[in-house]
């Protein structure tokens, strides 16, 4: 299997567990204990060895085989799309590598749960906000204006009469829409959410 193809199935694999990620993230709209309610339920299944193997390999993959691409193909793509999809692909290869790392440190070395507050304390907190803001709404964006790029290319038909340039902007937007939604969820209306002592490391307090 060449580069390109184990880039493109390590990212369906992610792409599904974004998805039920990214709905969990949602439940931020009603409250922490909503948010970490539906977390419980779902590690049911993401938490098992092997699901969680399969995904951070995923990771792994996703990572090394993205950066190798980029610096294939940074000189060639030509086009917004084109250039939205390396651009985007880059950042995402940075927010993993950064997100994932943390996640397991938090777990492993922190002994922490790395629930709704481990995620949120930096959202939450100046002026570390003026970097976590940025950081999470630009890996949301970044994930749908990737789909968004790939489905500018494959996509050449009308879907319900809507044109494939309508449906790949539309993709955009609501990756931007979405973004908003989250960020205002995982913030309280972006009047701040307080912080368990527990995490008060991650602040540092």
């Amino acid at each position: 299997m060449n580069l390109k193809k184990l880039h493109y199935f390590s990212g369906i694999t992610i792409s599904i567990f974004v998805g039920f990620h990214l709905f969990n993230h949602f439940f931020s709209l009603f409250g922490p204990s909503a948010h970490i309610e539906l977390m419980n339920d779902l590690r049911v299944v993401y938490r098992t060895t092997f699901i969680e193997t399969v995904l951070l390999l995923a990771v792994a993959i996703q990572i090394i085989s993205g950066i190798k691409l980029f610096l294939k193909k940074r000189k060639t793509k030509s086009g917004f799309f084109q250039k939205l999809q390396i651009w985007t692909g880059l950042y995402l290869a940075f927010f993993l590598i950064v997100h994932v790392s943390a996640v397991l440190s938090g777990r492993m070395f922190l002994k922490l749960d790395t629930n709704f507050y481990f995620g949120v304390a930096g959202l939450n907190t100046f002026p570390l906000n003026l970097f976590f803001v940025p950081y999470y709404g630009l890996a949301i964006i970044s994930f749908f204006g990737h789909v968004a790029a790939i489905h500018s290319m494959k996509m050449k038909r009308k879907v319900l009469g809507v044109t494939p340039y309508q449906q790949t902007y539309t993709i955009l937007f609501m990756g931007v829409l979405l973004a908003l939604v989250l960020l205002y969820g995982l913030t309280d209306g972006f009047n701040g959410i307080e912080i368990p002592k527990d995490y008060d490391i991650m602040i540092g307090k």
